[in-house]
Protein backbone atom coordinates (compact mmCIF):
# COMPACT_ATOMS: atom_id res chain seq x y z
CA UNK A 1 0.00 0.00 0.00
CA UNK A 2 1.29 3.45 -0.92
CA UNK A 3 2.30 5.86 1.84
CA UNK A 4 1.32 8.78 -0.37
CA UNK A 5 0.92 10.07 -3.92
CA UNK A 6 3.40 12.93 -4.48
CA UNK A 7 4.10 15.43 -7.26
CA UNK A 8 7.68 16.72 -7.47
CA UNK A 9 8.15 19.76 -9.72
CA UNK A 10 11.73 20.80 -10.58
CA UNK A 11 13.44 21.79 -13.85
CA UNK A 12 16.46 19.72 -12.72
CA UNK A 13 14.42 16.69 -11.67
CA UNK A 14 17.04 14.15 -12.83
CA UNK A 15 19.51 15.58 -10.32
CA UNK A 16 17.04 14.63 -7.56
CA UNK A 17 17.03 10.95 -8.49
CA UNK A 18 18.70 9.76 -5.21
CA UNK A 19 16.05 11.53 -3.12
CA UNK A 20 13.25 10.18 -5.32
CA UNK A 21 14.58 6.59 -5.09
CA UNK A 22 14.82 6.97 -1.30
CA UNK A 23 11.17 8.04 -1.06
CA UNK A 24 10.03 5.32 -3.46
CA UNK A 25 11.76 2.75 -1.25
CA UNK A 26 9.78 4.23 1.67
CA UNK A 27 6.54 3.45 -0.16
CA UNK A 28 5.72 6.78 -1.84
CA UNK A 29 4.41 7.08 -5.43
CA UNK A 30 6.08 10.02 -7.15
CA UNK A 31 4.95 11.81 -10.29
CA UNK A 32 7.60 14.09 -11.81
CA UNK A 33 7.24 17.40 -13.67
CA UNK A 34 9.96 19.69 -15.03
CA UNK A 35 7.98 22.94 -15.27
CA UNK A 36 5.08 24.80 -13.72
CA UNK A 37 2.70 24.47 -16.68
CA UNK A 38 2.95 20.66 -16.69
CA UNK A 39 2.49 20.65 -12.91
CA UNK A 40 -0.74 22.65 -13.22
CA UNK A 41 -2.02 20.24 -15.89
CA UNK A 42 -1.23 17.24 -13.67
CA UNK A 43 -3.09 18.83 -10.76
CA UNK A 44 -6.18 19.11 -12.95
CA UNK A 45 -5.96 15.39 -13.77
CA UNK A 46 -4.89 13.80 -10.47
CA UNK A 47 -5.14 14.24 -6.73
CA UNK A 48 -1.87 14.43 -4.78
CA UNK A 49 -1.24 14.02 -1.06
CA UNK A 50 1.65 16.54 -1.18
CA UNK A 51 3.50 18.60 -3.80
CA UNK A 52 7.23 19.42 -3.73
CA UNK A 53 7.79 22.57 -5.77
CA UNK A 54 10.98 24.24 -6.95
CA UNK A 55 10.84 28.04 -6.75
CA UNK A 56 13.30 28.95 -9.53
CA UNK A 57 12.08 27.47 -12.86
CA UNK A 58 11.89 28.79 -16.43
CA UNK A 59 8.44 29.81 -17.60
CA UNK A 60 6.05 29.83 -14.67
CA UNK A 61 7.98 30.62 -11.50
CA UNK A 62 7.49 28.52 -8.41
CA UNK A 63 5.37 31.22 -6.75
CA UNK A 64 3.15 31.59 -9.83
CA UNK A 65 2.79 27.81 -10.05
CA UNK A 66 1.94 27.69 -6.36
CA UNK A 67 -0.87 30.18 -6.85
CA UNK A 68 -2.40 28.19 -9.72
CA UNK A 69 -2.07 24.89 -7.86
CA UNK A 70 -3.83 26.37 -4.84
CA UNK A 71 -6.74 27.37 -7.07
CA UNK A 72 -7.09 23.75 -8.23
CA UNK A 73 -6.16 21.84 -5.05
CA UNK A 74 -6.54 24.32 -2.18
CA UNK A 75 -6.24 21.72 0.59
CA UNK A 76 -3.12 19.89 -0.67
CA UNK A 77 0.08 20.82 1.23
CA UNK A 78 2.80 22.34 -0.94
CA UNK A 79 6.46 22.29 0.13
CA UNK A 80 8.76 24.85 -1.49
CA UNK A 81 12.18 23.42 -2.34
CA UNK A 82 14.64 26.05 -3.54
CA UNK A 83 18.21 27.28 -3.57
CA UNK A 84 17.04 30.79 -2.72
CA UNK A 85 17.53 32.10 0.79
CA UNK A 86 16.07 35.52 0.01
CA UNK A 87 13.81 36.62 2.82
CA UNK A 88 11.31 38.24 0.43
CA UNK A 89 10.73 34.95 -1.40
CA UNK A 90 10.34 33.14 1.93
CA UNK A 91 7.76 35.71 3.04
CA UNK A 92 5.82 35.40 -0.22
CA UNK A 93 5.81 31.62 -0.01
CA UNK A 94 4.73 31.61 3.64
CA UNK A 95 2.10 34.23 2.82
CA UNK A 96 0.76 31.86 0.16
CA UNK A 97 0.20 29.28 2.90
CA UNK A 98 2.87 26.74 1.99
CA UNK A 99 3.27 23.73 4.26
CA UNK A 100 7.07 23.94 4.54
CA UNK A 101 10.14 25.64 3.05
CA UNK A 102 13.31 23.62 2.32
CA UNK A 103 16.67 25.00 1.15
CA UNK A 104 18.65 23.00 -1.40
CA UNK A 105 20.56 20.79 -1.22
CA UNK A 106 18.06 18.73 0.75
CA UNK A 107 18.88 15.35 2.18
CA UNK A 108 16.33 12.53 2.00
CA UNK A 109 15.59 12.53 5.73
CA UNK A 110 14.66 16.23 5.60
CA UNK A 111 12.07 15.44 2.97
CA UNK A 112 10.85 12.38 4.86
CA UNK A 113 10.35 14.53 7.96
CA UNK A 114 8.25 17.09 6.10
CA UNK A 115 6.16 14.26 4.59
CA UNK A 116 5.53 12.83 8.06
CA UNK A 117 4.53 16.29 9.37
CA UNK A 118 2.18 17.07 6.51
CA UNK A 119 0.75 13.70 5.48
CA UNK A 120 1.08 11.36 8.43
CA UNK A 121 1.06 13.69 11.44
CA UNK A 122 -2.50 12.86 12.51
CA UNK A 123 -1.94 9.12 12.29
CA UNK A 124 1.39 9.33 14.15
CA UNK A 125 -0.07 11.54 16.87
CA UNK A 126 -3.07 9.24 17.22
CA UNK A 127 -0.84 6.21 17.62
CA UNK A 128 1.38 7.93 20.20
CA UNK A 129 -1.56 9.30 22.20
CA UNK A 130 -3.30 5.93 22.24
CA UNK A 131 -0.12 4.17 23.35
CA UNK A 132 0.49 6.71 26.11
CA UNK A 133 -3.09 6.51 27.36
CA UNK A 134 -2.93 2.69 27.46
CA UNK A 135 0.14 3.06 29.67
CA UNK A 136 -1.67 5.59 31.89
CA UNK A 137 -4.92 3.64 32.14
CA UNK A 138 -3.89 1.53 35.11
CA UNK A 139 -2.30 4.50 36.88
CA UNK A 140 -5.52 6.50 36.49
CA UNK A 141 -7.54 3.60 37.85
CA UNK A 142 -5.29 3.45 40.90
CA UNK A 143 -5.63 7.22 41.38
CA UNK A 144 -9.42 6.90 41.27
CA UNK A 145 -9.52 4.11 43.86
CA UNK A 146 -7.06 5.84 46.20
CA UNK A 147 -8.30 9.47 45.99
CA UNK A 148 -9.16 10.46 49.56
CA UNK A 149 -8.69 14.24 49.82
CA UNK A 150 -10.10 17.21 47.96
CA UNK A 151 -6.59 17.84 46.59
CA UNK A 152 -6.48 14.27 45.23
CA UNK A 153 -9.73 14.82 43.36
CA UNK A 154 -8.53 18.08 41.84
CA UNK A 155 -5.35 16.43 40.57
CA UNK A 156 -7.31 13.44 39.27
CA UNK A 157 -9.79 15.64 37.45
CA UNK A 158 -6.95 17.60 35.85
CA UNK A 159 -5.42 14.33 34.61
CA UNK A 160 -8.74 13.14 33.19
CA UNK A 161 -9.29 16.44 31.39
CA UNK A 162 -5.75 16.30 30.02
CA UNK A 163 -6.45 12.90 28.46
CA UNK A 164 -9.86 14.01 27.25
CA UNK A 165 -8.20 16.83 25.31
CA UNK A 166 -5.41 14.55 24.06
CA UNK A 167 -7.91 11.95 22.83
CA UNK A 168 -10.35 14.49 21.40
CA UNK A 169 -9.42 13.69 17.80
CA UNK A 170 -9.04 9.96 18.43
CA UNK A 171 -12.08 7.78 17.96
CA UNK A 172 -13.07 4.34 19.07
CA UNK A 173 -11.74 2.29 21.93
CA UNK A 174 -9.56 4.84 23.74
CA UNK A 175 -12.31 7.43 24.10
CA UNK A 176 -14.69 4.73 25.29
CA UNK A 177 -12.15 3.63 27.89
CA UNK A 178 -11.71 7.21 29.10
CA UNK A 179 -15.47 7.73 29.29
CA UNK A 180 -15.70 4.61 31.41
CA UNK A 181 -12.96 5.90 33.72
CA UNK A 182 -14.70 9.26 34.09
CA UNK A 183 -17.94 7.49 35.03
CA UNK A 184 -16.08 5.40 37.58
CA UNK A 185 -14.38 8.51 38.95
CA UNK A 186 -17.67 10.40 39.24
CA UNK A 187 -19.25 7.50 41.13
CA UNK A 188 -16.41 7.56 43.67
CA UNK A 189 -16.40 11.37 43.71
CA UNK A 190 -20.07 11.39 44.76
CA UNK A 191 -19.21 9.05 47.67
CA UNK A 192 -16.37 11.38 48.66
CA UNK A 193 -18.68 14.41 48.63
CA UNK A 194 -21.28 12.54 50.74
CA UNK A 195 -18.63 11.86 53.39
CA UNK A 196 -17.09 15.32 53.48
CA UNK A 197 -19.36 18.09 52.21
CA UNK A 198 -21.16 18.95 55.46
CA UNK A 199 -17.81 19.10 57.30
CA UNK A 200 -16.55 21.62 54.73
CA UNK A 201 -19.58 23.82 55.36
CA UNK A 202 -19.17 23.54 59.13
CA UNK A 203 -15.74 25.16 59.20
CA UNK A 204 -13.94 27.96 57.37
CA UNK A 205 -10.45 27.17 58.64
CA UNK A 206 -10.15 23.38 58.57
CA UNK A 207 -8.77 21.17 55.84
CA UNK A 208 -11.29 22.03 53.18
CA UNK A 209 -11.08 23.43 49.67
CA UNK A 210 -11.85 26.95 48.60
CA UNK A 211 -15.62 27.18 48.08
CA UNK A 212 -17.82 29.67 46.26
CA UNK A 213 -18.17 32.12 49.21
CA UNK A 214 -14.36 32.27 49.55
CA UNK A 215 -13.46 33.46 46.05
CA UNK A 216 -13.57 37.24 46.54
CA UNK A 217 -12.30 37.11 50.12
CA UNK A 218 -9.34 34.85 49.33
CA UNK A 219 -8.36 35.95 45.81
CA UNK A 220 -9.69 39.46 45.14
CA UNK A 221 -9.23 41.20 48.49
CA UNK A 222 -5.52 40.26 48.78
CA UNK A 223 -4.86 41.88 45.39
CA UNK A 224 -6.74 45.02 46.42
CA UNK A 225 -4.64 45.07 49.60
CA UNK A 226 -1.56 45.26 47.37
CA UNK A 227 -3.07 48.28 45.57
CA UNK A 228 -3.78 46.22 42.48
CA UNK A 229 -6.86 47.00 40.43
CA UNK A 230 -8.92 43.98 39.48
CA UNK A 231 -11.38 42.68 36.91
CA UNK A 232 -13.28 39.66 38.24
CA UNK A 233 -14.78 37.77 35.29
CA UNK A 234 -17.41 35.17 36.18
CA UNK A 235 -18.27 33.12 33.09
CA UNK A 236 -21.45 31.29 34.00
CA UNK A 237 -21.37 27.50 33.52
CA UNK A 238 -17.69 27.40 32.48
CA UNK A 239 -15.93 24.05 32.82
CA UNK A 240 -12.24 23.40 33.29
CA UNK A 241 -11.90 21.77 29.85
CA UNK A 242 -13.49 24.85 28.28
CA UNK A 243 -10.90 27.02 30.00
CA UNK A 244 -8.15 24.81 28.61
CA UNK A 245 -9.65 25.16 25.12
CA UNK A 246 -9.31 28.98 25.16
CA UNK A 247 -6.04 29.08 27.10
CA UNK A 248 -3.99 29.62 23.94
CA UNK A 249 -6.06 32.67 23.04
CA UNK A 250 -5.79 34.15 26.54
CA UNK A 251 -2.02 33.59 26.80
CA UNK A 252 -1.54 35.98 23.89
CA UNK A 253 -2.44 38.81 26.27
CA UNK A 254 -1.67 37.52 29.78
CA UNK A 255 0.54 35.36 31.94
CA UNK A 256 -1.55 33.37 34.37
CA UNK A 257 -1.70 31.21 37.48
CA UNK A 258 -4.21 28.38 37.26
CA UNK A 259 -6.01 26.71 40.15
CA UNK A 260 -9.24 24.79 40.73
CA UNK A 261 -11.76 25.17 43.53
CA UNK A 262 -15.16 23.69 44.45
CA UNK A 263 -18.61 25.03 43.71
CA UNK A 264 -21.13 24.73 46.52
CA UNK A 265 -24.23 22.56 46.14
CA UNK A 266 -26.56 22.69 44.34
CA UNK A 267 -24.34 23.63 41.40
CA UNK A 268 -26.66 26.27 39.96
CA UNK A 269 -26.39 30.01 39.61
CA UNK A 270 -29.02 30.82 42.22
CA UNK A 271 -26.87 29.24 44.92
CA UNK A 272 -23.27 29.33 43.73
CA UNK A 273 -23.09 32.77 42.11
CA UNK A 274 -25.05 34.46 44.88
CA UNK A 275 -22.57 32.85 47.28
CA UNK A 276 -19.63 34.27 45.30
CA UNK A 277 -21.09 37.78 45.31
CA UNK A 278 -22.14 37.75 48.96
CA UNK A 279 -19.21 35.79 50.35
CA UNK A 280 -21.81 33.75 52.24
CA UNK A 281 -23.60 30.42 52.05
CA UNK A 282 -27.25 30.59 50.95
CA UNK A 283 -28.57 30.02 54.49
CA UNK A 284 -26.42 32.89 55.76
CA UNK A 285 -27.70 35.17 53.00
CA UNK A 286 -31.30 34.34 53.92
CA UNK A 287 -30.70 35.01 57.62
CA UNK A 288 -28.65 38.20 57.22
CA UNK A 289 -30.31 39.70 54.14
CA UNK A 290 -33.77 38.12 53.83
CA UNK A 291 -34.88 40.69 51.27
CA UNK A 292 -32.05 39.62 48.95
CA UNK A 293 -32.66 35.86 49.01
CA UNK A 294 -35.32 34.44 46.70
CA UNK A 295 -36.57 30.95 47.54
CA UNK A 296 -37.36 28.19 45.08
CA UNK A 297 -40.97 28.52 43.99
CA UNK A 298 -41.07 32.32 44.24
CA UNK A 299 -41.86 34.11 41.01
CA UNK A 300 -39.07 36.69 41.27
CA UNK A 301 -35.83 36.10 39.34
CA UNK A 302 -33.24 34.29 41.44
CA UNK A 303 -30.18 36.24 40.28
CA UNK A 304 -31.35 39.84 40.34
CA UNK A 305 -29.75 40.85 43.63
CA UNK A 306 -26.11 40.01 42.96
CA UNK A 307 -24.96 43.64 42.76
CA UNK A 308 -26.53 44.36 46.15
CA UNK A 309 -25.02 41.19 47.60
CA UNK A 310 -21.60 42.31 46.38
CA UNK A 311 -22.20 45.64 48.09
CA UNK A 312 -22.98 43.88 51.40
CA UNK A 313 -19.73 41.91 51.11
CA UNK A 314 -17.69 45.09 50.61
CA UNK A 315 -19.43 46.75 53.55
CA UNK A 316 -18.98 43.79 55.93
CA UNK A 317 -15.25 43.78 55.29
CA UNK A 318 -15.06 47.60 55.38
CA UNK A 319 -13.72 47.80 51.88
CA UNK A 320 -13.73 51.33 50.57
CA UNK A 321 -12.57 50.54 47.05
CA UNK A 322 -14.70 51.86 44.26
CA UNK A 323 -16.40 48.93 42.52
CA UNK A 324 -18.99 48.16 39.86
CA UNK A 325 -20.99 45.16 38.70
CA UNK A 326 -22.02 44.37 35.09
CA UNK A 327 -24.03 41.50 33.64
CA UNK A 328 -23.33 40.69 29.97
CA UNK A 329 -25.87 38.42 28.30
CA UNK A 330 -24.86 38.89 24.65
CA UNK A 331 -22.43 40.58 22.28
CA UNK A 332 -24.54 43.74 22.19
CA UNK A 333 -23.99 44.15 25.93
CA UNK A 334 -20.25 43.52 25.50
CA UNK A 335 -20.05 46.10 22.69
CA UNK A 336 -21.86 48.61 24.87
CA UNK A 337 -19.43 47.97 27.73
CA UNK A 338 -16.45 48.40 25.39
CA UNK A 339 -17.91 51.73 24.30
CA UNK A 340 -17.71 52.99 27.87
CA UNK A 341 -14.61 51.04 28.88
CA UNK A 342 -12.76 54.16 30.03
CA UNK A 343 -15.35 54.58 32.75
CA UNK A 344 -14.45 51.17 34.16
CA UNK A 345 -10.90 52.36 34.73
CA UNK A 346 -12.14 54.69 37.49
CA UNK A 347 -12.99 51.60 39.57
CA UNK A 348 -10.67 49.53 41.70
CA UNK A 349 -12.82 46.43 41.16
CA UNK A 350 -15.05 45.56 38.21
CA UNK A 351 -17.12 42.39 38.43
CA UNK A 352 -18.33 41.17 35.02
CA UNK A 353 -20.84 38.33 34.71
CA UNK A 354 -20.78 36.69 31.26
CA UNK A 355 -23.74 34.43 30.51
CA UNK A 356 -23.08 33.16 26.96
CA UNK A 357 -22.16 29.56 27.80
CA UNK A 358 -25.05 29.09 30.22
CA UNK A 359 -27.48 30.49 27.64
CA UNK A 360 -25.98 28.15 25.03
CA UNK A 361 -26.40 25.18 27.36
CA UNK A 362 -30.08 25.95 27.92
CA UNK A 363 -30.63 26.63 24.21
CA UNK A 364 -29.32 23.14 23.43
CA UNK A 365 -32.36 21.62 25.10
CA UNK A 366 -34.82 24.00 23.46
CA UNK A 367 -33.64 24.08 19.83
CA UNK A 368 -32.82 21.05 17.70
CA UNK A 369 -30.22 22.92 15.63
CA UNK A 370 -28.28 23.93 18.75
CA UNK A 371 -28.66 20.38 20.05
CA UNK A 372 -26.88 19.11 16.93
CA UNK A 373 -24.18 21.80 17.10
CA UNK A 374 -23.33 20.97 20.72
CA UNK A 375 -23.78 17.23 20.56
CA UNK A 376 -20.81 16.26 22.71
CA UNK A 377 -18.08 17.64 24.93
CA UNK A 378 -15.65 18.19 22.06
CA UNK A 379 -18.28 20.26 20.26
CA UNK A 380 -18.93 22.25 23.44
CA UNK A 381 -15.23 23.11 23.68
CA UNK A 382 -15.09 23.96 19.99
CA UNK A 383 -18.02 26.35 20.12
CA UNK A 384 -16.57 27.95 23.26
CA UNK A 385 -13.32 28.61 21.39
CA UNK A 386 -15.20 29.96 18.38
CA UNK A 387 -17.20 32.26 20.67
CA UNK A 388 -14.02 33.65 22.18
CA UNK A 389 -12.23 34.08 18.85
CA UNK A 390 -15.05 35.56 16.81
CA UNK A 391 -17.03 37.82 19.14
CA UNK A 392 -16.27 41.04 20.95
CA UNK A 393 -15.29 39.02 24.05
CA UNK A 394 -11.81 38.88 22.53
CA UNK A 395 -11.72 42.68 22.27
CA UNK A 396 -12.84 42.89 25.89
CA UNK A 397 -9.87 40.81 27.02
CA UNK A 398 -7.54 42.90 24.87
CA UNK A 399 -8.89 46.04 26.53
CA UNK A 400 -8.42 44.55 29.99
CA UNK A 401 -4.85 43.58 29.09
CA UNK A 402 -4.10 47.15 28.00
CA UNK A 403 -5.62 48.50 31.23
CA UNK A 404 -2.90 46.94 33.36
CA UNK A 405 -5.47 45.49 35.78
CA UNK A 406 -5.14 42.05 37.26
CA UNK A 407 -7.83 39.81 35.74
CA UNK A 408 -9.39 36.85 37.53
CA UNK A 409 -11.47 34.41 35.48
CA UNK A 410 -13.72 31.98 37.25
CA UNK A 411 -17.22 30.53 37.15
CA UNK A 412 -20.04 29.63 39.48
CA UNK A 413 -20.34 25.98 38.36
CA UNK A 414 -19.76 23.63 35.45
CA UNK A 415 -22.07 21.20 33.67
CA UNK A 416 -22.19 17.53 32.73
CA UNK A 417 -23.60 15.74 29.71
CA UNK A 418 -26.47 13.60 30.99
CA UNK A 419 -27.61 10.27 29.59
CA UNK A 420 -29.60 8.40 32.24
CA UNK A 421 -33.05 9.56 33.39
CA UNK A 422 -34.25 8.83 36.94
CA UNK A 423 -37.92 8.83 37.90
CA UNK A 424 -39.02 11.21 40.65
CA UNK A 425 -42.40 12.46 41.86
CA UNK A 426 -42.91 15.88 43.42
CA UNK A 427 -45.74 18.26 44.19
CA UNK A 428 -46.52 21.49 42.35
CA UNK A 429 -44.02 23.46 44.45
CA UNK A 430 -41.09 21.30 43.40
CA UNK A 431 -38.51 23.16 41.30
CA UNK A 432 -37.92 22.36 37.63
CA UNK A 433 -34.14 21.81 37.55
CA UNK A 434 -33.20 18.46 35.99
CA UNK A 435 -30.21 17.74 38.25
CA UNK A 436 -31.61 18.65 41.67
CA UNK A 437 -35.00 18.85 43.34
CA UNK A 438 -36.04 20.53 46.56
CA UNK A 439 -39.44 19.87 48.10
CA UNK A 440 -41.34 18.37 51.00
CA UNK A 441 -43.05 15.47 49.24
CA UNK A 442 -40.43 13.98 46.95
CA UNK A 443 -40.84 10.33 46.00
CA UNK A 444 -37.92 8.43 44.48
CA UNK A 445 -36.26 5.03 44.79
CA UNK A 446 -32.93 5.36 43.02
CA UNK A 447 -29.71 4.91 44.98
CA UNK A 448 -27.88 7.10 42.44
CA UNK A 449 -28.82 10.23 44.36
CA UNK A 450 -27.29 12.60 46.90
CA UNK A 451 -29.77 13.43 49.65
CA UNK A 452 -29.65 16.47 51.92
CA UNK A 453 -32.33 15.84 54.52
CA UNK A 454 -31.10 18.59 56.86
CA UNK A 455 -30.46 21.54 54.53
CA UNK A 456 -29.06 23.82 57.25
CA UNK A 457 -26.13 21.42 57.75
CA UNK A 458 -25.22 22.01 54.10
CA UNK A 459 -25.61 25.78 54.39
CA UNK A 460 -28.92 25.75 52.53
CA UNK A 461 -32.25 27.37 53.29
CA UNK A 462 -35.47 25.38 53.60
CA UNK A 463 -38.45 26.67 51.62
CA UNK A 464 -40.56 24.54 53.98
CA UNK A 465 -39.90 22.97 57.38
CA UNK A 466 -39.67 19.48 55.89
CA UNK A 467 -37.82 20.38 52.68
CA UNK A 468 -35.33 17.86 51.32
CA UNK A 469 -32.74 18.46 48.62
CA UNK A 470 -32.11 15.57 46.23
CA UNK A 471 -29.23 15.85 43.75
CA UNK A 472 -28.29 13.64 40.81
CA UNK A 473 -24.83 12.14 40.68
CA UNK A 474 -22.88 10.96 37.65
CA UNK A 475 -24.67 11.47 34.33
CA UNK A 476 -28.24 11.09 35.64
CA UNK A 477 -31.11 13.54 35.34
CA UNK A 478 -34.65 13.67 36.68
CA UNK A 479 -37.79 12.85 34.72
CA UNK A 480 -41.38 12.72 35.93
CA UNK A 481 -43.17 9.39 35.36
CA UNK A 482 -46.15 10.95 33.59
CA UNK A 483 -43.85 12.53 30.97
CA UNK A 484 -40.98 10.09 31.29
CA UNK A 485 -40.47 9.19 27.63
CA UNK A 486 -40.76 12.83 26.56
CA UNK A 487 -38.17 13.96 29.11
CA UNK A 488 -35.88 11.03 28.37
CA UNK A 489 -35.86 11.76 24.63
CA UNK A 490 -35.63 15.52 24.97
CA UNK A 491 -32.85 15.80 27.53
CA UNK A 492 -30.65 12.77 26.97
CA UNK A 493 -27.32 14.09 25.68
CA UNK A 494 -27.91 17.62 26.94
CA UNK A 495 -25.61 19.51 29.30
CA UNK A 496 -27.13 20.09 32.74
CA UNK A 497 -25.98 21.38 36.10
CA UNK A 498 -27.19 21.34 39.68
CA UNK A 499 -25.90 17.95 40.75
CA UNK A 500 -22.76 16.26 42.02
CA UNK A 501 -19.97 15.57 39.52
CA UNK A 502 -16.39 16.64 38.98
CA UNK A 503 -17.44 18.62 35.90
CA UNK A 504 -19.99 20.64 37.88
CA UNK A 505 -18.12 21.07 41.18
CA UNK A 506 -14.38 21.28 40.37
CA UNK A 507 -14.07 24.56 38.52
CA UNK A 508 -11.34 26.93 37.30
CA UNK A 509 -10.02 30.06 38.94
CA UNK A 510 -7.34 31.85 36.91
CA UNK A 511 -5.37 34.89 38.10
CA UNK A 512 -3.87 36.75 35.14
CA UNK A 513 -1.30 39.51 34.72
CA UNK A 514 -1.18 41.52 31.46
CA UNK A 515 1.90 41.00 29.32
CA UNK A 516 4.00 44.14 28.77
Amino acid sequence: MSNGHLLWVDDEIEMLRPQILFLQNKGYDIVKATNGADAVDLCQEQHFDLILLDENMPGLSGLDTLQRIKEILPAVPVVMVTKSEEEDIMNQAIGANIADYLIKPVNPNQILLTLKKNIHQQAIQTDVVQTNYRQEFVSLGTHISQASTWQDWIELYKRLVYWELELAEVGGEMRSMLKMQKQEANNDFAKFIRRNYENWIDTENGDRPMLSPDVIKQRVFPLLNQNEKVFLIVIDNFRYDQWRSILGEISEFFTFEEELYYSILPTVTQYARNAICAGLMPLQIKRMYPDLWIEEGEEEGKNLNEAQLLQTLMQRFRRNERHAYYKLNDSVAVDKLLGQFKNLLHNDLNVLIINFIDILSHAKTEHQMVHELVGNEQALRSITLSWFRNTSIRQLFQAMARSGYKVIITTDHGSIQVDNPIKIIGDRETNTNLRFKVGKNLNYTSKELFEIRQPQRAGLSSPNLSSTYVLCTGDHFFAYPNNYNLYAARYTGSFQHGGVSMEEMIIPLITMTPKP
